[in-house]
């Protein structure tokens, strides 16, 4: 509701900023984002996976609901020569005239706990010979009852189970992690413009103030009152000021390609960004932010997935050492020459088949491969302690830069306020002849620098706290999760 909000913002100003100048838009940090989070090509490959993923969850789901089948061919043809094996056992070619149809309806259930399914079936079998001395014979089969299951093989339902519901669990956190990083992007890319016009602005107040020197300079050496050195040196300033600005017309012209683009705004529209007046004061502790990052981020649930994934590995290896499998119908047949009749006199029908597959001499390949998979396991299990480790450390190392970083910014706003006036009080200072040239020229290299170090520094706080949003999925300016309504999205 909070996202819709704001986009709904960014449309209605763009609107007002469109009646005043169709080529000019006005663009705040959060409605970059919230853009980007909606109409962004990355924000589309962010969905796309999580539509593949819950398709294939619910594929999986469908595995575990009774399934319903029907099966026919109708008819099948044959007029050919059979080969036919005589009483003494000679072989003689027979011709055959005849035409075949059968129909099964089948109601299939997996069984999960033991891996093996159950089937309930009906069928009706046709077949007529052709040709003289025709006849038609019907063979019914009202109510079959079949049960397939493997015996100390591995039950891949129950892997199934264990691991897609942590696999689908992972794809939607995955998602919401993508969409932070994608107003992560944007927001890189909305300080990259900021300060490439921030250059500009700096470039094009420094030629006009170059400029303006320049014209004082010139008369004072008409006067006498300073030399020819320091009137080429104003000269040069103006030179410099004048490259520096075309430099930062190209750069804030790259800066503007590649934030209207990765919106998917047209290319007429000349975004204007907006510097942010304020920033949160939240406080983020390390322990509590590492418990929601390990509650709510793929990473714990990627670990716990591999480490399910390599468990089953090692039970499909040590199931595959030997292979029994059990398959027994019960059920009833009739046949006669019609179809009332081949549904009267019913008899049994039964069939049991154990199938065995045991290896005598493999040259241990079959073990081999257990311990294959045994290897894997430990380096998995080895990788997770490491990723984990690896993770809690990022997420420290980062949480205490966000924390330096509040303090950061406050000297760099306080240090572009003084170098402001500093310089603005030595331009005049500079008019009445009381300080040099090169003394001017540092003051304005110094609130140049300044500002360019407090954008940057507003930048990197912001870059700060959504990083940590993005791990611990965690709003912390209104204190709840970053959520998602997955099931109006799966139904656009």
């Amino acid at each position: 509701m909070y996202r819709i909000f704001h986009f709904l913002i960014l449309i209605i100003s763009v609107g007002i900023v469109r009646g005043q100048s169709p080529q000019t838009l006005l663009l705040t940090m959060e409605e970059a984002m919230a853009k980007a989070r909606t109409g962004s090509v990355d924000a589309e490959v962010a969905l796309n996976r999580l539509r593949s993923a819950y398709w294939g969850y619910r594929s999986y789901k469908a595995e575990l609901l009774p399934e319903v089948d029907f099966r026919a061919t109708i008819p099948s043809y044959r007029k050919q020569y059979s080969s036919y094996m005589n009483s003494e056992g000679s072989y003689s070619f027979v011709r055959n005239n005849y035409l075949q149809m059968n129909g099964e309806l089948s109601l299939t259930q997996n069984i999960w706990l033991t891996g093996g399914s159950v089937a309930l079936t009906t069928s009706l079998d046709f077949y007529r010979q052709l040709g003289g001395g025709s006849y038609n014979r019907f063979m019914s089969i009202p109510v079959a009852v079949t049960l397939t299951q493997p015996i100390f093989g591995v039950n891949h339902i129950k892997w199934d189970r264990r691991i897609e519901p942590v696999r689908y669990e992972e794809a939607k956190a995955e998602f919401l992690s993508a969409t932070e990083d994608v107003a992560a992007s944007a927001l890189r890319l909305y300080f990259s413009l900021l300060m490439a016009r921030e250059n500009h602005s700096i470039a094009t107040q420094n030629v006009n103030q170059a400029e303006k020197l320049y014209e004082v300079a010139k008369e004072k050496r008409e006067m006498g009152r300073i030399s020819r050195n320091d009137l080429l040196q104003m000269e040069l300033n103006l030179l410099d000021a004048r490259s520096s600005l075309t430099d930062c017309e190209s750069s804030l012209k790259s800066s503007m390609f590649q934030l209207r683009t990765f919106l998917g705004f047209d290319t007429g529209i000349d975004i204007v960004p907006e510097i942010p007046l304020s920033v949160p004061d939240v406080k983020i502790g390390y322990e509590e932010a590492l418990d929601r990052a390990l509650a709510n981020n793929s990473f714990a649930k990627t670990m716990l997935r591999n480490q399910l994934e390599a468990d089953y590995e090692v039970a499909k290896a040590k199931g595959a050492q030997r292979e029994i499998n059990l398959f027994a119908q019960i059920g009833y047949t009739g046949t006669d020459r019609d179809i009332a009749g081949s549904y009267s006199n019913l008899k049994d029908n039964q069939v049991v088949e154990i199938g065995v597959s045991i290896p005598i001499l493999d040259w241990g390949r079959r073990k081999g491969k257990v311990k294959v998979a045994e290897s894997n396991r430990r380096l998995v299990e080895s990788q997770v302690r490491q990723e984990n480790q690896n993770f809690s450390q990022n997420l420290f190392i980062l949480i205490e830069r966000y924390g330096n970083q509040q303090q950061q910014l406050e000297r760099a706003k306080r240090a572009d306020e003084i170098a402001s006036q500093r310089y603005a009080t030595n331009v005049e200072t500079y008019l009445v002849g009381k300080i040099s040239t090169l003394d001017l020229n540092d003051s304005r290299v110094k609130k140049d620098e300044a500002r360019r170090e407090y954008v940057n520094e507003l930048y990197l706080f912001w870059n700060y706290y959504y990083q940590i949003r993005s791990l611990t999925l965690w709003d912390y300016e209104r204190n709840c999760s970053i959520d998602a309504d997955f099931e109006a999205i799966f139904k656009n």
